[in-house]
């Protein structure tokens, strides 16, 4: 059996080793052909954002940057706004588009910065660190459900002092870190990268029945939980080392549980994976 768990191993190192060192290769390339394509004959411009307030109570947000990096956090001015921020594109690109739209408190709004200008060719798992960034403020009295998106870039969502219902985050080769607020309840959170490392942390004092996914293709995945919560934890790695705090009971293979997780009033289900790196499941 051991002999047989190595040698499936050594088989997959064999393949995995060519791929990773394949995707560093044609990552640069990548890299050369988005940036100096864009650099060398395109200028950065930057367009503002101020969004305005009305009566919004709740929002869903959408925001896909293209390749760039993109960061998340509240407004802490007391403006009268929904969102503010500053936002980068590529002139020959052309600016982000907008698509907001709001009825009766409810309001959804889309920022777009995938243009015309955007190269062809692309993939999806490159961890391409484009040349824009966008920062984004949003009204922390607003319950928010935000989506975020880049094609390679970092994305960083810091949600303290926010109300929130539900995050994602999604970019194809970048590092995610995403820092939930405290109190907050009835969370869904996704977190997901091609190539880089995910944190997420949630805050002191979440209440109710959360979900968290934290996954990595290949590099490392942390968790961190406030301390007294309960949870149940799905840990999987293809080649690296599944470590999980010490006060939750290994019940499987992959899977680890507090005492009394099923009758408790404040719970988190995770579901935490990478497939070359580390997964680490910590209490503060």
């Amino acid at each position: 059996m051991e002999a047989s768990s190595v040698r499936k191993k050594r088989k997959v190192w064999v393949i995995l080793v060519p791929a990773i060192i394949l995707l560093v290769l044609l990552c640069g390339t990548v890299v050369g052909f988005t940036v100096l394509g864009n650099n060398a004959e395109d200028k950065v411009q930057t367009q503002d954002l101020s969004e305005s307030l009305g009566y919004t109570t709740a929002a869903k947000f959408d925001f896909n940057i293209g390749t760039g990096n993109l960061t998340v956090d509240r407004l802490t001015g007391g403006e009268q706004l929904l969102a503010s921020g500053a936002l980068e594109y590529f002139e020959k690109q052309g600016p982000p588009t907008r698509s907001p739209h709001s009825s009766n408190g409810q309001a959804a709004f889309k920022l777009n910065g995938i243009g015309a200008g955007q190269p062809w060719f692309h993939f999806p798992w490159s961890a391409c660190n484009g040349a824009t960034a966008w920062q984004i403020h949003l009204n922390p009295m607003v319950s928010s459900d935000i989506t975020t998106h880049t094609g390679g870039g970092n994305i960083k969502v810091d949600l303290a002092g926010m109300t929130v219902t539900r995050v994602l985050a999604d970019t194809g080769g970048g590092n995610i870190d995403m820092f939930l607020p405290e109190h907050a309840a009835d969370l869904t959170i996704t977190s997901k990268t091609g190539a880089g490392n995910v944190t997420v942390e949630l805050g002191s004092g979440t209440t109710g029945s959360s979900v968290v996914n934290a996954t990595s293709e290949a590099g490392r995945a942390v968790v961190r939980l406030p301390g007294g919560i309960a949870a149940r934890i799905h840990a999987t790695t293809g080649l690296g080392k599944a470590t999980v705090d010490p006060r939750f009971n290994k019940v499987d293979k992959d899977m680890y549980q507090s005492p009394g997780f099923d009758g408790a009033a404040s719970k988190v289900e995770i579901k935490i994976h990478s497939g070359a790196g580390e997964v680490i499941v910590i209490t503060r």
